[in-house]
């Protein structure tokens, strides 16, 4: 009977997480794609638009686009497009399920691992609805938040099952998992290190006595993760850096990144303790950064630090949460500055399951000695995730649109350069230039040095016909970040478009030198090349956006017409015929494809 009551509790458990999550999260299923990330990812990824394919497999795997390298991400995407097309609520479930399965992973590991029902109860739960890990699950974007932590969960679970029986076989299933998790999102590099202090508590592979030493066979035992975990630094830092998302000392000093993350470690916590004023873009303060603010968080978290070290035998879960805190957010915390943001509530999907560990054991462990302690800590949980509940599904319910989420992060930081920018950009896009131009003043106002800004603001500009402002800007953009791409390009066509065909061209080129393979680029090339005549270089350029987008049939019929011209009618039918397989209505492929077999016909 009693057995029969302890699985019951388990379902009921496992049923509470389900409905509570849904309940707070299922409105994104009514949200839209987001003019942010989910524009490059997905709603303007030619690769990803073309759904699940084998060069689309093959591009998630050798591309490090967007800066970053998460193959798993991309087919996941790639996965949705081809099941649900472009209808956003579909991929909003799809990360509302990974962050249900997450949260009951969580829950059966430290179930399994302590023993301790309602304790890993109350962790999983402040996982599942705390309002700082919004952005992860509502923003369609990082899948690769959900999905990583997903196979994080899973290592765990498997390396658990490996510690009960340590068998190679079991060892395999953990270094699997870890893989996938890596290809999901390089963040789980820090796993490793969060074995090991699980190997301390609560698995207790191993004791404390005068130091702080770990077993040497616990660490080789781990040497496969650090070399997976090593590697994927190493491809993920190439991506970044090819990308352009990684500052360089120039922009953000040593001492400032020191001060910022420092920073930035007390202010997760603040905003765990008190989630109010969450934003989707919180940006760099740089110089403006108080020192003397870094001094004080340094001297906290040495503090909190000597004193969890200090109870590391007789409370071994302070120091576990402590350090799993701290280690997981290094890959994040701004040491390596990607972006221009100065942190970001999506960093804290999983180094804040160390301080919800550190919580749940150790707020009992005060009131062990009060005569209703089980009472104080069962209402104090019952009181606490309600609030929650309520501020999550409000927060959920700022990220229903671009705009609404751009607004929202402006009603709650000061001098934010980077909301105004992205609120210019979405403005752009619905045709309200006016509104644009003023949020992007707005943000030069701010930050007069920021290379995007002067970009998007010269493009509103020539939208409006005001091509020697834009050109201004262009210019602007091209002297703070001579490889800013987009600058480059946007210079080369509002040249273009005032005849000087010249400078286009040699913008462009320059914008090739930044990425060889945007395929807009040597597309505005080659119409350059064309109006200037030089035909076999603009075939160059035609074929090569076709190596880099096979599947465009538009590119084919183009290359086909010019290489027709040229009298090479074979290459011009094999494009011809690519266009109509690609696309089997387009009117102007077929016409040029029987124009030229009746040519051939009639020269028989």
């Amino acid at each position: 009977m009693g057995k029969k009551f302890k699985i019951n509790r388990h379902i009921i458990i496992y049923l509470f997480f389900i409905l509570t999550i849904l309940a707070v999260f299922l409105q994104v299923t009514n949200h839209n794609f987001l003019g942010f990330d989910d524009d490059r990812y997905i709603v303007e990824n030619h690769h990803v638009l073309l759904g699940l394919t084998p060069n689309g497999i093959l591009w998630a795997f050798t591309t490090g686009y967007a800066s970053n390298y998460h193959p798993l991400t991309w087919l996941s995407h790639m996965l949705d497009i081809s099941l649900f097309g472009l209808n956003p609520g579909w991929h909003h479930l799809v990360n509302l399920l990974f962050h249900i399965l997450n949260t009951l992973l969580l829950f059966l590991i430290f179930r399994w691992m302590t023993e301790e029902l309602w304790k890993s109860a109350f962790v999983a739960a402040l996982f599942a609805l705390h309002p700082l890990h919004v952005e992860s699950v509502v923003w369609i974007a990082e899948r690769k938040d959900v999905l990583s932590t997903f196979f994080w969960m899973l290592t765990i679970l498997a390396y658990v099952y490996y510690v009960k029986n340590p068998v190679f076989k079991r060892y395999l299933l953990v270094l699997f998992c870890f893989l996938l998790g890596l290809l999901s999102k390089p963040m789980l590099v820090t796993l490793p290190f969060v074995l090991l202090l699980l190997d301390y508590w609560p698995l207790c592979r191993f004791e404390l006595k005068s130091k702080l030493k770990i077993p040497l066979h616990l660490i080789w035992e781990k040497i496969p993760l650090f070399a997976l975990s090593l590697l994927l630094c190493i491809v993920t830092y190439f991506a970044q850096q090819y990308g352009g998302a990684v500052r360089t000392l120039e922009i953000f000093s040593l001492k400032i990144r020191v001060a910022n993350a420092l920073v930035s470690y007390i202010t997760y916590i603040m905003k765990m303790v008190w989630p109010f004023k969450l934003a989707v873009l919180y940006p760099h303060l740089g110089n403006a950064l108080s020192i003397w603010k870094a001094l004080v968080a340094g001297l906290l978290l040495v503090f909190v630090s000597v004193l969890v070290i200090r109870f590391v035998k007789k409370l071994p879960y302070l120091s576990v949460g402590w350090f799993w805190y701290l280690g997981t957010l290094v890959p994040v915390i701004g040491l390596v500055q990607v972006g221009s943001q100065s942190m970001a509530d999506r960093y804290t999907y999983v180094p804040l399951i160390g301080i919800f560990i550190m919580i749940a054991w150790g707020v009992p462990e005060l009131l062990k000695r009060w005569r209703y302690n089980k009472t104080i800590f069962s209402l104090s949980a019952g009181i606490v995730i309600p609030i929650l509940m309520i501020i999550t599904w409000i927060q959920v319910g700022y990220w229903k649109d671009s705009i609404t989420l751009f607004e929202h992060t402006l009603s709650v930081t000061s001098n934010n350069y980077l909301a105004h920018n992205n609120l210019g950009v979405v403005q752009a896009r619905r045709g309200k230039l006016n509104e644009a131009i003023t949020h992007y003043h707005e943000a030069l106002r701010i930050k007069p040095d920021d290379t995007d800004t002067h970009n998007n603001l010269g493009f509103a500009l020539a939208q409006q016909g005001k091509l020697e402002e834009a050109i201004f800007h262009f210019k602007e953009a091209i002297k703070i970040n001579p490889k800013n791409e987009y600058a480059q390009i946007n210079m080369g066509v509002a040249m273009a478009r005032q005849g000087r065909l010249g400078e286009a061209i040699f913008h462009f080129q320059k914008a090739l030198k930044v990425n060889p393979n945007n395929e807009n680029t040597h597309k505005n090339l080659a119409v350059a090349l064309i109006t200037q005549g030089k035909i076999d270089v603009a075939i160059f350029h035609l074929k090569k956006m076709i190596r880099i987008n096979p599947d465009n049939g538009t590119t084919h019929n183009n290359l086909g017409v010019f290489l027709a011209r040229q009298g090479k009618l074979k290459e011009a039918i094999f494009h011809f015929r690519e266009a109509l397989r690609i696309n089997p209505d387009n009117i102007d492929a077929r016409s040029n494809l029987e124009s030229i077999l009746m040519t051939l016909k009639e020269s028989q």
